[in-house]
């Protein structure tokens, strides 16, 4: 009796509303990361950055 009881309260991984919650979060950090990168003032200073690079002599 023991046995079953551990066993039905055993916890062995995420259940379908934490899969669920993690794959929310993870798409809501994707679209704030996408709005950043895609953001104009971020992408003239890697367009800066990649032309200082470029210009660099070795």
């Amino acid at each position: 009796m023991r046995h079953t009881l551990r066993r039905l309260r055993r916890d062995d991984g995420m259940s379908t509303v934490e899969y669920t919650l993690g794959t929310l979060a993870a798409c809501a950090f994707a679209v704030i990361l996408y709005k950043v990168i895609t953001s104009p003032m971020v992408q003239d200073g890697l367009t800066a950055v990649l032309r200082k690079a470029m210009n660099t002599a070795f």
